[in-house]
């Protein structure tokens, strides 16, 4: 019997004693129509239709290694990876989600929070190899689950990560096995951590050197306060002093009668060590132990107190004798070198998950993603280090581990071949998935392209308890829908795969080249980012929903009272600056508004406008369109770079409002772009005198028009005409100055 066999697409994972017949005795491809995946009894998501099941190893901590030496070999010969993530959620706050109006630095801050913040549960890998003689694309989908645990024993640090409820609750209803994750998850260790932990590694060997017992500084004395640690020391004292006797009279003494001599009992086992008598002791409490120490210190040269860590972490202690003080010290070293050596083994064992990671690095292989800029993100937080600080040097450091990467969103959207094939489609991967791979996914009544590139799913049949079918939103599932997208993909873009050799480079490829290492940095961002140079540029594929944002015409506004919305706030500020100042105004919460200016010189003058109205205590301050917005006096307005500050905070507060106020403390005299004082702006006192005189003339001419007529009547228009023209020229005489 072959020892691989190739599964075809399932519908379901069949019950343990009728999955090998099945598994042995079908052989389906994507690309055949006379063998079509049967229909599932269970529903995908509304419009999706059913989704065929496709075997994807499960891999935990269990299996990790012997996956890893099998994905080897399959990355290695691979013509691209499929690549996805799932976590434990995407934004620790609504104002957090990436918005058109966004800044590239702005929205990277917003990406980098949350890939700092949140967990992977789950890493999908799936190597795709081109066969020549089948013309078909073969896959191997893993699916890692994944928990970050302690696994060093001397590291003090602790994992600590947020779980958004939303994201939990769409896992859970796409049947994702928490259980696994968290017992068998595997843990790992980024690059960093790597090597913080081989440098404490390195200060304790060196510490262990310079510190050995008997040979440098002397510990601190324990002091005998009690009559039984004084008895205690005295016997201690005896009984080394009996068995070294007995050891230096007889030299030449063998394991057995070593370990069959008087001295022996439960808490003194005499054995050999390092090829030397010892005893290890076994009982004793710390404190007894420290005595124990002290009396060897204070009365035999030549017996030595070692502490070493057995298979288990326990911890073992032995007094061994050595010839002389040279022994000893070759002793102390030959401990502190083992300890070493061990404990980088567990170093290297804690590496974990991040082998796969180092492993896809090592090949420099085409890494195939699906909106994956969140994705790359996570991987070079968890499994790299800390997030540079700028969106550039972020892309730069991914260009340098993963040279070629790919975003099948974007090559959905860059070529003109797809757009037409897509038209009106969805860009989500199961609508993309379900469109251009018909054979994996049977829907009724839908209308399907014919995949003009046959795909296979391989398995190893010696292993198949460590296989489940696949299902949406199960990253190893995820990543094979990503690389299956890919190859139709490339297919109508004109890559002749017929053409393609195992020995070629894919990334290589003339028609393909041009879309690689060019990633959306969000779906909403207008942009691509060149990972090559670090620079972001126009995406002319995307429409924009707002005019193009220019940043330093924008003002936010935050702390409003509750109830009062984006559109009217717009419309208090039209009344003042006019109906055609303000462009765009977005909502980032129900605290909080983006307004941009048609001009840039309206930020400063509604800034300036908002400290006068704010200083002043007059009918005027009240009666001024600003006044809804300011009503309550926490309203707060300050630039663009403000926004930008408040996004960069580690603070994280659920409404806007509250973070801006948290970063921007009450010890802050001014925010930056609203540092205008009242009383120093020139001419702002003699603008609201000049408007106060104003309307009272324009009260006084009413009434004496017509004697009927009430002080009163003056309608809410002329007040407003008034207050425009104190605007005005409030505006005229700030520029001047």
């Amino acid at each position: 019997m072959q020892c691989r066999r190739r599964l075809a697409p399932l519908l379901r994972a069949p019950p343990p004693k009728t999955l090998l017949p099945r598994l042995l005795s079908r052989l389906v491809s994507s690309s055949s129509p006379s063998s079509p995946p049967p229909s599932s009894g269970g529903g995908d998501e509304a419009g999706d239709g059913s989704v065929a099941g496709v075997a994807v190893k499960q891999v935990t901590r269990g299996n990790l290694a012997e996956a890893l030496e099998e994905l080897r070999a399959r990355v290695r010969d691979a013509a691209f990876v499929g690549i996805d993530l799932e976590m434990s959620g995407v934004t620790s706050a609504p104002w957090r989600d990436t918005f058109e109006l966004d800044r590239a630095d702005v929205r990277y801050l917003k990406l980098r929070d949350s890939a700092k913040r949140f967990a992977v549960l789950q890493l999908g890998v799936c190597p795709f190899r081109w066969d020549p003689a089948k013309s078909a694309f073969v896959a191997h989908p893993h699916n890692f689950f994944i928990f970050p645990r302690k696994e060093l024993p001397y590291d003090s640090s602790s994992h600590e990560f947020l779980c958004q409820t939303t994201s939990l609750d769409f896992l859970a209803k796409h049947q994702f096995d928490f259980n696994t994750c968290f017992h068998e998850g595997i843990s790992y260790l980024s690059r960093a951590q790597e090597e913080e932990a081989l440098q404490k590694l390195n200060v304790l060997h060196h510490d262990g050197l310079s510190a050995f017992p008997n040979t440098s500084k002397q510990e601190e004395d324990v002091q005998l306060k009690s009559t039984a640690d004084l008895l205690f020391s005295e016997r201690m004292k005896i009984r080394f002093n009996e068995w070294r006797d007995a050891i230096s009279t007889n030299p030449r003494v063998d394991n057995h009668k070593l370990g069959s001599n008087k001295f022996t009992t439960n808490q003194f086992q005499t054995v050999f060590f390092k090829m030397r008598p010892a005893i290890m002791l076994d009982g004793f409490t710390s404190h007894q132990l420290k005595l124990i120490q002290q009396v060897l210190r204070k009365n035999f040269r030549d017996l030595m107190y070692v502490s070493t860590f057995g298979e288990d972490e326990t911890s073992e202690k032995r007094v061994v004798y050595t010839d002389n003080n040279e022994d000893s010290i070759l002793l102390m070293k030959d401990v502190q070198e083992d300890l070493l050596r061990s404990r980088k083994v567990k170093v290297e064992s804690a590496i974990g998950i991040r082998h796969v990671i180092d492993l896809i690095a090592s090949e420099r292989k085409l890494i195939v993603g699906h909106s994956c800029f969140l994705d790359i993100a996570q991987v070079y937080s968890k499994f790299i280090g800390p997030l540079p600080s700028s969106i550039k040097d972020f892309a730069l450091a991914i260009n340098r581990i993963f040279p070629h990467v790919v975003d099948t969103r974007h090559l959905m959207s860059a070529s003109d071949a797809v757009q037409h094939l897509m038209r009106q489609k969805s860009k989500a991967l199961s609508s993309a998935f379900s469109l251009l791979c018909p054979a994996f996914h049977s829907t009724a009544g839908e209308a399907s392209i014919p995949a003009p590139v046959r795909i296979e799913v391989e398995a190893d049949e010696t292993m198949l308890s460590c296989f489940a079918s696949g299902a949406k939103h199960e990253a190893g599932y995820d990543a094979f829908m990503t690389g299956c997208v890919f190859a139709q993909l490339c297919a109508h873009i004109g890559v002749k795969f017929e053409d393609f050799t195992p020995k070629e480079n894919l990334e290589m490829n003339k028609k393909l080249k041009k879309y690689i290492n060019l990633l959306p940095p969000s779906f909403n961002s207008g942009t691509v980012l060149d990972l090559r140079t670090g620079m972001e540029r126009p995406d002319a594929c995307y429409k924009l929903r707002y005019p193009a944002a220019v940043h330093d015409n924008i003002v936010l506004i935050w702390g409003f009272q509750s109830g009062l919305s984006a559109k009217d706030i717009k419309g208090c500020i039209c009344k003042v600056f006019g109906p055609a100042s303000v462009a765009t105004v977005f909502s980032i919460d129900s605290t909080a508004v983006l307004i941009q200016f048609s001009k840039q010189e309206s930020v400063n003058d509604f800034l300036d406008l908002k400290a006068t109205l704010e200083k002043q205590d007059s009918a005027i301050s009240v009666l001024h369109p600003l006044s809804t917005i300011l009503e309550g006096g926490q309203t707060r307005a300050a630039n663009y770079d403000t926004y930008r500050d408040i996004c960069s905070s580690s603070v994280t507060k659920y409404f806007f409002a509250d973070q801006a106020n948290a970063v921007c403390s009450a010890s802050d005299t001014e925010l930056r772009g609203e540092n205008v004082d009242a009383s120093d702006a020139p001419g702002t006192n003699s603008v609201l005198d000049e408007t106060a005189r104003t309307l009272v003339k324009q009260a006084e001419g009413t009434q004496h028009s017509s004697k009927k007529q009430d002080a009163t009547d003056i309608s809410c228009q002329d007040i407003l005409d008034v207050l425009q023209d104190g605007k005005t020229l409030f505006g005229k005489q700030t520029r001047r100055t």
